[in-house]
């Protein structure tokens, strides 16, 4: 379904950022990339997004999405694949929501964006969603603003808005690293019963490994922009190749010389 093929990202006339970085995944897959901050987690997926900042560019290589290169990409084809085709949930889905206005005049602009449906329908839809992240009293929720709303709130918000249009790629950045350890829990366990439910690929950016470990049916370990291990969990997890995956491993908890990812 995705396929980023050997590309190298560079902002300006910097030293690249990314290297010959390679990925591929398939629907209903969960990939997780991992590494420490300024490894390049997130200009890969913002390059996927096509939201490179500033002089950022791919100046190698190729990201196809089901058999499209994304680089050659309109304005108009993006405008239509964001939030519908693709979606993002961020790691502080607060930050993106904005503070002035209600939860539900936010939610049923966004859905009337991409969708032409009548005002009523529209809010429906949005507390239909909200019900499906378990947030209790969703009309009521409808009606409060952001500050009203704890942290994990406002992520179940955010992650209902990117599931509006059940996109066939979520891309989660760091969605659990605010919370608390319960509510990290809570949203880890709703994005794998995304996938189950409605077989959408999950590309999650984490520092954390072991939530990784948990999720993950493929992990990539980057540093200093390039990919020093890979595998599926158990390769990982049993037969780590780099030192730096080793560090990393040997950071995960452990109880009773067990290790508890």
């Amino acid at each position: 379904m995705l396929k980023i093929d050997n590309i190298t990202v560079q902002y300006g006339n910097n030293k690249p950022t990314i290297e010959d970085f390679n990925l591929e995944i398939s629907s209903g897959e969960i990939v997780a990339i991992v590494g420490e901050s300024g490894s390049g987690k997130t200009t890969v997926i913002r390059s996927v997004l096509g939201l490179l900042p500033g002089q950022g560019k791919v100046t190698k290589g190729d990201i196809v999405f089901e058999g499209d290169s994304l680089l050659k990409y309109t304005d108009k084809q993006w405008n239509q694949c964001r939030g519908t085709k693709m979606s993002m949930i961020f790691q502080d889905c607060g930050s993106m929501i904005n503070p002035n206005r209600r939860i539900g005049s936010q939610f049923v602009e966004y859905i009337r964006v991409h969708e032409n449906m009548p005002k009523d329908k529209a809010k429906e839809k949005a507390i239909e969603m909200l019900d499906r992240m378990r947030l209790p009293q969703a009309k009521d929720i409808m009606r409060k603003y952001p500050f009203q709303l704890s942290g994990g709130q406002r992520q179940r918000v955010g992650i209902a808005m990117a599931m509006t249009f059940q996109p066939k790629l979520l891309i989660a950045d760091e969605p659990t690293s605010a919370l608390d350890v319960t509510t990290q829990s809570q949203i880890i366990k709703e994005m794998m019963e995304l996938r189950d439910k409605y077989n959408t690929s999950i590309m999650i950016v984490t520092h954390n490994l072991a939530v990784a470990l948990y999720m993950a049916d493929k992990i990539i370990v980057m540093k200093d922009g390039e990919v020093v291990d890979r595998g599926n969990r158990d390769e990982i997890l049993n037969n780590p190749k780099s030192d730096y995956t080793k560090r990393l491993l040997a950071s995960v908890p452990t109880w009773r010389e067990e290790r508890h990812a």
